[in-house]
């Protein structure tokens, strides 16, 4: 079987690839990029043992042992205020685009009955 020899680039790329996603597996990106899932786990060990992304913790790890920010009370209900505010603005579309398709279904009905010939 012949060896197949990558770049460092793709290498780095393939790692970053699957530590970008916490729901992808080894198999799902490997099968992605057309590669042996035991290749990558081999770079992703590689990339560990050098202190690289997730310095040698599993993925499960890193996100669990990040502590989250505490959001205070006025960052809530301000994001809350936001959200009430886009979700007006999409009723408001939504109204406007009924409202346009039954101006719409209308024009269809009268034009197929002059169509008749």
């Amino acid at each position: 079987m012949v060896m197949k020899v990558y770049s460092p680039e793709f290498k780095a790329d393939a790692v970053a690839l699957f530590h970008s996603d916490p729901d992808l597996t080894i198999a799902q990106t490997a099968r992605d990029l057309g590669i042996n899932a035991e290749t990558l786990r081999n770079w992703i060990r590689a990339d560990r043992a050098r202190g690289g992304s997730t310095t040698g913790l599993t993925r499960k790890n890193v996100t669990s042992t990040t502590p989250a920010s505490e959001a205070t009370r006025e960052e809530l209900a301000a994001r809350v205020q936001a959200l009430e505010a886009e979700l007006k603005a999409a009723r408001k579309e939504n109204a406007t685009l009924a409202t346009e398709r039954d101006i719409l279904r209308k024009a269809t009905k009268f034009f197929a009955s002059e169509m008749t010939w």
